[in-house]
């Protein structure tokens, strides 16, 4: 950190450097903004990985209703329908605004956008740039026009600790950076901090993405929502890299085949075969796999010699394990991808306390519902993010007090990594789970470097306790139905506390009043 960021106090704040939190700062401007992000921007987002594109209606055979729709399909039940139908009506204009920010999209010959297709969407409404590289190429132009609105001041290596809160709303952030502690009075925050693969063994995300964003909302007060669904993308390559490299749905939208090593496609009975919902196809391949098969990706025939040309970075990831991909079958096994649960927001971002705002992954608008459809999460972002910004821009300056820097140390998820890997992966019981909850309990209340993982683990935990049933990506092996429990979940960090020491003196016990 280059610059005392105390000397900018009382300007609007933005947590994360990644898609939702760039599109917010620049849609903010000419106002004054602080953007905080851990590292260089663009190094360690999960937006720079992001291989899929956009979803937006633009094809002649497509409209708007039509996403919806197979939003509505996909999230199984939980969309807040009304906040779906806003975000999908505007990802069209957030195609374009990307366009005037420089992101070059992926175009035919005459120029027109190329549309691909997705798991569980009706049309080709895939919008790409880069082949597979859409993250790196949105980053890329995001980062360049950040780097020249002189109103965002971008201040890199420093991470978020605590958010202050005072008499019940926001009024400054507790960061951390190489020069020791600091503290930043404002009173208008937003979190776009990313999701939560690195609580996980297997995940296509950085493995920094730790929940952070969750856990200064949690020990703030914030309501969450959904925390129970998480997606697990059914074709990652399967090796010993951690980050697991991911093989975008697309590729499957072209024309590959999951098969297992006696070349069977296994999912030949299952409506929508390898397009099916990814909640589903995760599940086929996570019970192959536990059944003692091999899985593969077969694009050897589509798309075959063009597999290096249209996925490049796919090809390379493969090229590095010693595989071909037009030649070779590719090995796969479901990896944890993304949180459709987040802190609780309306349309505008806002959470539950004044002053605070979220934004990306880490919020939950309802859009997603219990299982994300294919490349919503780009589009919604990218929406989001304008919607964020006005309403920051319309609130009154509430200025923070001074106060002192406490240092606390960086997040260690370490420690909660294998308990949630076991409890919630692709499916769960209420056996894994309530042992879990006992030991991310413990931990969440030591003021260790775990506490804050653990904390975000245990209420998650508890979410899919409280969820006696399965439905999208929320999977319990002991209540396998859908039984109609079609509604959104609530959670605070106190509510789940709370619930796990009932569960302590109530080993049968389920559910709270």
């Amino acid at each position: 950190m280059s610059m005392d960021v105390r000397n900018l106090a009382n300007r609007p704040v933005i947590i994360g450097g990644g898609i939702a939190g760039l599109m917010t700062a620049l849609h903010m401007a000419p106002e004054q903004v602080l953007l905080l992000s851990r590292s260089p921007l663009g190094a360690d987002a999960s937006s720079a990985w992001a291989q899929g594109g956009l979803a937006a209606s633009l094809g002649d055979d497509d409209k708007p209703a039509l996403h919806l729709a197979d939003t509505l399909a996909a999230g199984d039940g939980l969309c807040d329908a009304e906040a779906a139908r806003r975000i999908v009506y505007a990802a069209p204009a957030a195609i374009e605004d990307l366009s005037r920010l420089g992101v070059r999209f992926d175009r035919t010959p005459e120029g027109a956008l190329r549309l691909g297709l997705e798991a569980a969407h009706g049309r080709r409404r895939i919008v790409h740039a880069g082949g597979d590289g859409s993250g790196r190429e949105i980053m890329r132009a995001l980062v360049a026009a950040v780097r020249s609105t002189p109103s965002i001041v971008v201040v890199e290596g420093i991470e978020a600790r605590r958010l202050v809160v005072e008499d019940g709303r926001i009024a400054g952030v507790l960061a951390s950076c190489s020069t020791g502690p600091v503290f930043v009075a404002t009173g208008r925050v937003v979190l776009a901090t990313g999701g939560i693969g690195g609580l996980f063994h297997d995940t296509t995300n950085p493995l920094g993405s730790c929940g952070q964003g969750l856990a200064l909302a949690a020990r703030a007060g914030a309501i969450f929502a959904d925390l129970e669904f998480i997606q697990f993308h059914p074709t990652a390559l399967d090796g010993p890299c951690r980050p697991m490299p991911l093989i975008s749905e697309a590729v499957r939208g072209e024309g590959a085949t999951i098969v297992d090593e006696t070349g069977r496609r296994f999912l030949d009975g299952v409506p929508g075969a390898e397009l099916a919902p990814r909640d589903i196809v995760a599940r086929a391949v996570w019970r192959h796999l536990a059944d003692g098969h091999r899985v593969f990706l077969d694009a050897r025939e589509k798309p075959g010699a063009m597999f290096a040309r249209q996925f490049p970075t796919i090809a390379s990831a493969c090229g590095k394990a010693g595989i071909d991909a037009a030649r070779d079958l590719i090995p796969i096994r479901p990896a944890q991808h993304y949180h459709m649960g987040g802190v609780a927001v309306d349309l505008a971002g806002r959470t539950s306390i004044p002053g605070l705002w979220a934004c990306g992954e880490v919020a939950s608008t309802g859009l997603h519902g219990a299982n994300r459809l294919a490349s919503n999460s780009l589009t919604e972002a990218i929406v989001c993010a304008r919607w964020v910004a006005e309403s920051v821009a319309a609130s009154p300056e509430h200025r923070g007090k001074p106060a002192m820097a406490s240092d606390l140390p960086a997040p260690d998820p370490g420690p909660v990594r294998p308990l949630l890997s076991h409890a919630l992966g692709v499916t769960r019981d209420g056996k894994g789970l309530k042992q879990a909850a006992r030991t991310l309990l413990a931990l969440s209340q030591r003021h260790e470097t775990a506490s804050d993982p653990a904390a975000v683990g245990l209420m998650i935990t508890v979410a899919a306790l409280l969820r006696r049933e399965s439905r999208g990506a929320h999977f319990r092996t002991d209540f396998p139905h859908d039984v109609a429990m079609a509604r959104r979940s609530q959670m605070t960090l106190d509510a789940a506390i709370a619930a796990a020491l009932e569960f302590e003196s109530s080993p049968m016990l389920e559910s709270v009043a």
